[in-house]
């Protein structure tokens, strides 16, 4: 048996231990991508607040007002007496929101992925996912007991031959809508088509996408105009756009409550507390009203992606606020974010196993609440930091 220490060890040699950074503070609240890590003052370009709703005083109040009528916590389960009026209210403006009977929140979106995962497929079954599909999704699919198959990364012909091959039934065919580290949109439309031939169930996890994409924000599925009959099962997170935490599930009031009854990452955990479902309900009435934040990020990202393939920084292909750029070893991304620390900006290297082997990236995430100033500066720090590690190749070494 390997002691906890060769492990560490092995991890420190292949440069893929990770470390925490603790947040001292935040800057001013005029100044929302700011903060203050070991002294030095540094400007986030690593986090998914992508419309600037993390720091908004709106939701901080709710919060606050929220805490003092109903406390800190639930205290309980749902399904025990941790079910509170805000989970009650904010689960319905979700299931109008996304356009579906039913909502059903989660205390993250680990949770409700393994909920959808592993109640829907089961022993005797196949589970479909994409190849980059979200470590969530893979992991609830192995809880199920079903056989998973994993498809070439947004590839639905790819997707179509598995479902038509032979063996066991497909239950689910489950996708990203905007994936994570790669920053591009899923094939929805053909997926689609492809489960519904096959009777499977499609399963969309747009976490990154909703607030974000289409045009009144309602994600992906908004995006390539498809309802709630071509994905019946929609699994969306409040941490990232909404600026809040909690995730949830929506779908047809059957599927709800058959996930209700059946998820045991549902039954068997204590209820998000009640305040921030406030905080929430908060930010989705001002994703509801207030357009202006998408259209900003949206400006942003072109401007960072016009400026960065100028200056010859190597982009992907992504119009999403995810820029990534891949640099192929831990050695060049930890070397890169270094100097970008240096320059004060916090851009986060991304390593394996989060990322294929040989696909080590800084993953860039634009935010309504950057300046064009900022967006700028980084372009400017990113490529001088670019120059400088491939100057001195033995630091790669």
């Amino acid at each position: 048996m390997r002691s906890f220490e060769q492990e560490l060890a092995q991890l420190e040699r292949a440069q893929l231990r990770r470390r925490r950074l603790t947040v001292e503070a935040f800057t001013a609240p005029a100044q929302r991508v700011g903060l203050r890590i070991e002294g030095r003052e540094l400007t986030d370009f690593s986090s998914n607040d992508y419309l600037g709703l993390a720091r908004e005083p709106a939701l901080a109040r709710a919060m606050a007002e929220c805490a003092a009528r109903a406390g800190a916590g639930s205290a309980a389960s749902h399904l025990v007496s941790g079910h509170g009026r805000e989970h009650a209210q904010l689960e319905e403006a979700l299931a109008e929101f996304t356009g579906r009977e039913r909502a059903l929140l989660f205390g993250s979106g680990y949770a409700a992925n393994l909920a959808v995962m592993s109640s829907l497929a089961g022993r005797g079954e196949r589970a479909l996912l994409d190849k980059l599909s979200h470590a969530s999704l893979i992991d609830g699919a192995r809880l199920s007991g079903a056989q998973l198959q994993r498809y070439r990364h947004a590839d639905a012909a790819a997707a179509r031959q598995v479902l038509g091959a032979a063996g066991a039934p497909v239950a689910v065919l489950a996708t990203d809508g905007v994936f994570s580290m790669d920053g591009d949109l899923a094939p929805l439309p053909a997926l689609a088509q492809a489960a519904a031939a096959r009777g499977a169930r499609l399963i969309v996890d747009d976490a990154h996408g909703l607030g974000v994409i289409g045009p009144t924000g309602r994600g992906s599925l908004e995006h390539f105009g498809l309802d709630a009959h071509a994905v019946p099962v929609l699994v969306g997170t409040l941490g990232k756009a909404f600026g809040s935490y909690g995730a949830f599930v929506a779908g047809e009031a059957a599927l709800v409550e058959f996930l209700l009854q059946k998820a045991r990452s549902y039954i068997y955990t204590t209820a998000l507390p009640q305040p921030v479902a406030a905080a929430s309900r908060v930010a989705l009435e001002l994703v509801r009203r207030e357009g202006w934040r998408r259209e900003r990020v949206r400006a942003l990202t072109a401007r960072f992606r016009a400026r960065a393939l100028a200056a010859g920084v190597p982009l992907m292909d992504s119009a999403t606020p995810i820029q990534p750029v891949v640099l192929g070893s831990a050695a060049a991304v930890l070397a890169v974010q270094a100097r970008l620390q240096a320059a004060g900006y916090l851009v986060v290297a991304i390593r394996p196993p989060t990322v294929p082997q040989g696909r080590a990236r800084l993953r860039i995430a634009l935010s309504a609440a950057h300046e064009e100033a900022q967006v700028d500066a980084l372009v400017d720090a990113l490529a001088a930091a670019l120059a400088a590690t491939a100057a001195h190749p033995q630091v790669l070494a």
